[in-house]
C-alpha cells in the first residue's frame, strides 16, 4: 500500500482543495491529510482559523477521498506538519507547484525515505480561489459610492506618475450594489474599481491589472473629497468635508461608453494636467467651488485638445469636463448656484443631480 501525505492551512475548504486532494489520492492507495491546528495558524498567519479544528476535522474526514486526518503543531515555518510526518513515515509527500518550501521538506523526505512529489498545474475545475479571497468576499461592502474627478486624471497610472502633482477626486451618491446599479455601464464613474470591491478583489490591483490608474477605488474606498499624491501606488494627501459641494453637481450622459484602458497612452498635455491638480487641491483646501470649477475647466481643455467632442452648454453651469478618461461617458457639470442646477435639472431631462458621500465606511457595511 502506498501512502500519501498531504498538508496545508485548508482554513476555508473550497473546490481548489478537493481537486488537489484527489490528484494527490490517485498518486497512491490511502491519503493522509494533515492541517495546522489553531496555535500554529495564529503564530503562521497571525490570526484564528476560520473554524474551530474539530469543525475542520470533520469536514475534511467526510470527503471521500480522504482515508485520515491529522493535524500539525510543528514550530518550524513550512514544516508544521513535520511531527505527525516523523510519525507516520508515509511513502509520499505530495505538493503544489508552486510550493515555497521544497528544500526543507525535501531534506525531511531524503531523511526519512520517503519520495517528494511535486504535482503539475492541472487546468481548474472552478476559477481559482483561496482562502484570502473567500474571506475578502465575505468582508465586502454591500454598497459603495462611485466618483467624479475634477483635475490631475492621468498622474494616477503609474507611468504617467509625476512627483508633486495631484489628483483630485470625490465620491458621490447615489451609490451602486451588486444588485442595483442606477448609472450607465462604462460611464467614466470608476465603475469597474466599484465593481472589483463589491466582489471582494483588491479594486486597486484590479484597476492596475488592466493598465489604468488607481484614484478610482482609492476614492471610493477613503469616500469623500480627497487630494492624492501622484506615484505607483494610493497615498491620500488630504481629506476635506464636501459639504459645499452639494446641490452644485450633476451628470449628463453623452449616449457612449467610454473606454478608459484604450486611452492610455493618447497624446496630451501632462503639464496642463498637472497645473489642474494643484489649482484644485487649492480650491479643496479653501473649500472653494469657484477654484474648483476653475480647475475642471482646465481639465476640459486638456480634453478638447485631445479632440474630445465639445460638451453641450447648459445655462448655469461654470464647468464641465468629461468624467474619467473621456470619449464618452458622463460628463459633470458644475452649478454655482443650487437655484441653477435647480432649473437645468428641470430644463434637461437628461441631467441628474449627484451629491459628495462622505459616509461610506467599508468596515460598517
Amino acid at each position: 500500500m502506498t501512502r500519501v501525505f498531504v498538508s496545508g492551512c485548508y482554513d476555508l475548504l473550497h473546490a481548489g482543495h478537493l481537486q488537489f486532494f484527489d490528484e494527490a489520492r490517485a498518486q497512491g492507495d490511502h491519503l493522509t491529510v494533515c492541517f495546522a491546528d489553531e496555535k500554529i495558524l495564529w503564530q503562521h498567519k497571525n490570526r484564528m482559523p476560520s473554524l474551530p479544528d474539530e469543525h475542520k476535522r470533520a469536514l475534511i474526514e467526510a470527503l471521500p477521498m480522504v482515508d485520515q486526518v491529522v493535524t500539525g503543531d510543528g514550530t518550524t515555518t513550512g514544516l508544521d506538519f513535520e511531527p505527525v510526518f516523523r510519525e507516520l513515515k508515509p511513502d509520499l509527500l505530495v505538493v503544489t507547484e508552486d510550493d515555497q518550501y521544497a528544500d526543507l521538506k525535501i531534506a525531511l523526505c531524503e531523511e526519512l525515505g520517503s519520495k517528494y512529489v511535486r504535482l503539475p498545474k492541472t487546468p481548474p475545475r472552478f476559477e481559482p480561489v483561496s482562502t484570502s479571497s473567500i474571506l475578502a468576499r465575505l468582508q465586502a461592502p454591500n454598497e459603495v459610492p462611485l466618483r467624479v474627478d475634477f483635475a490631475g486624471g492621468w498622474l494616477d497610472v503609474p507611468k504617467h506618475a509625476r512627483k508633486g502633482g495631484f489628483i483630485v477626486n470625490c465620491a458621490i451618491t447615489p451609490g451602486v450594489s451588486l444588485t442595483s446599479w442606477p448609472y450607465e455601464q462604462r460611464a467614466g464613474l470608476g465603475g469597474s474599481g466599484a465593481w472589483a470591491l463589491l466582489n471582494g478583489r483588491d479594486p486597486v490591483q484590479a484597476e492596475l491589472d488592466l493598465g489604468v490608474g488607481w484614484q478610482d477605488p482609492a476614492v471610493i474606498r477613503e469616500s469623500g473629497l480627497c487630494v492624492w499624491q501622484s506615484g505607483e501606488r494610493p497615498r491620500l494627501d488630504l481629506k476635506r468635508d464636501s459639504s459645499f459641494l452639494k446641490g452644485h453637481m450633476a451628470l449628463l450622459w453623452t449616449g457612449s461608453q467610454h473606454d478608459t484602458p484604450g486611452s492610455v497612452d493618447i497624446a496630451r498635455d501632462y503639464d496642463l494636467i498637472e497645473k489642474a491638480g494643484a489649482h484644485a487641491r487649492e480650491g479643496v483646501l479653501e473649500k472653494s467651488l469657484t477654484k474648483i470649477a476653475e480647475a475642471v475647466a482646465l481639465s476640459y481643455q486638456v480634453q478638447l485638445d485631445e479632440k474630445m467632442e465639445p460638451l453641450k452648454e447648459i445655462p448655469g453651469s461654470i464647468a464641465r469636463k468629461y468624467s474619467g478618461g473621456g470619449h464618452g461617458g458622463y460628463a459633470l457639470y458644475l452649478f454655482g448656484k443650487k437655484e441653477d442646477r435647480t432649473a437645468a435639472l428641470a430644463a434637461e431631462s437628461e441631467l441628474r443631480a449627484i451629491e459628495p458621500h462622505d459616509q461610506w465606511d467599508p468596515a460598517s457595511a
